[in-house]
């Protein structure tokens, strides 16, 4: 499921980073705090890894 922004991206990105333990996750916020305790670490890559290039900065 590719990323449909580029802030979703990112978000999934730190998730990503908490969920392996690189991050801490009081260190997140908003999106990306919901998304490390709602999807798995295969969830998270497939979004993080999407290319940023066409994609819209904040989904309207």
């Amino acid at each position: 499921m590719p990323a449909k922004s580029k802030k979703q991206q990112k978000a999934a990105g730190a998730a990503l980073a908490a969920k392996r333990g690189e991050t801490k996750k009081s260190s997140l916020k908003g999106a990306s705090r919901e998304m490390v305790e709602s999807m798995s670490e295969k969830e998270l890559r497939d979004l993080a890894a999407t290319k940023r290039k066409n994609l819209p900065e904040k989904k309207s």
